[in-house]
């Protein structure tokens, strides 16, 4: 947590909010937050926020100064936010980052991130485009079919930890890999290269429909995930898999929904998710 639908409903939630804005100031907490770019944060002083994406599970601030262009990106890792108000993070001493603007909605910006799993980068233009290269494969919510299918067609190997690499797909966990699997009736030991075609285009096709469901949804809440203005996700009620090891199966095999054995954290259905 937060995988890639929550990181859309924090985007939902900052674009109305912040662009436009000008950056009044940026005061790091902590030295050890800022990864690369240090020497860059006084620059993003009195720049213009310009726009906001997502970069897999990281949240990307384009930012314009005079002529220049410069980007803050923030990992939200397993327990990174971002919050409008100090008050709404459950422990703020966690906050890193704390950015204040003018001339929009939100006058203020705090980073909380207790774990610090997750960091923030700046960079410049060819510095955002090289780490992009570097750390994340296809978007998974935007990859289409047919580069879907070749991209299992070339995974050697188990497809729960296909999901979890975001050097092969970029924007899954945990929570959403088991879902996933459960609702497409594959074995999350199944071999991506050895899947039918059919199989893949299933699996594709399950692949953004949940993820689609999960952001109309506001994402998971299922332990610290808090959108920007401190409203929580509804998804985790539409779980069919996900922590609900001893439960049937709700695709009504009357099957009990199993943890994996040394796995803790992969459920699947014996019944419905044959290994073959």
């Amino acid at each position: 947590m937060p995988e890639l639908p929550e990181v859309e409903v924090v985007l939902q939630h900052l674009k109305p909010q912040i662009l436009g804005a000008t950056i009044e100031t940026v005061s790091i907490h902590r030295s050890d937050i800022v990864r690369t770019g240090h020497d860059l944060i006084p620059w993003f002083r009195h720049a213009t926020i310009t726009h906001v994406h997502r970069m897999g599970k990281c949240v990307v601030f384009t930012c314009q100064h005079s002529q220049d262009t410069r980007y803050l990106l923030s990992e939200l890792g397993m327990t990174g936010l971002w919050f409008f108000h100090a008050n709404l993070a459950a422990s703020p001493q966690h906050i890193h980052c704390h950015i204040t603007l003018s001339g929009t909605k939100t006058s203020e910006l705090h980073y909380w991130n207790p774990r610090r799993f997750g960091r923030i980068w700046l960079f410049d233009p060819s510095g955002l485009e090289a780490f992009r290269q570097r750390r994340f494969g296809p978007d998974a919510l935007t990859i289409t079919q047919e580069a879907f299918v070749q991209l299992l067609h070339t995974t050697r190997g188990q497809l729960k930890p296909f999901f979890l690499n975001q050097h092969r797909l970029a924007g899954i966990g945990n929570i959403y890999a088991n879902e996933i699997l459960f609702r497409a009736n594959i074995h999350p030991s199944a071999q991506g290269h050895q899947l039918r075609r059919t199989s893949c285009q299933r699996l594709h096709h399950t692949m953004q429909t949940v993820l689609r469901e999960a952001i109309e949804a506001g994402g998971s809440s299922i332990r610290d995930f808090r959108a920007p203005d401190g409203s929580r996700g509804h998804f985790q009620e539409a779980h069919q898999v996900y922590q609900q090891d001893g439960r049937p199966c709700l695709h009504g095999c009357s099957t009990l929904i199993t943890r994996l054995q040394k796995e803790r954290s992969s459920f699947f259905c014996p019944s419905c998710q044959k290994k073959r």
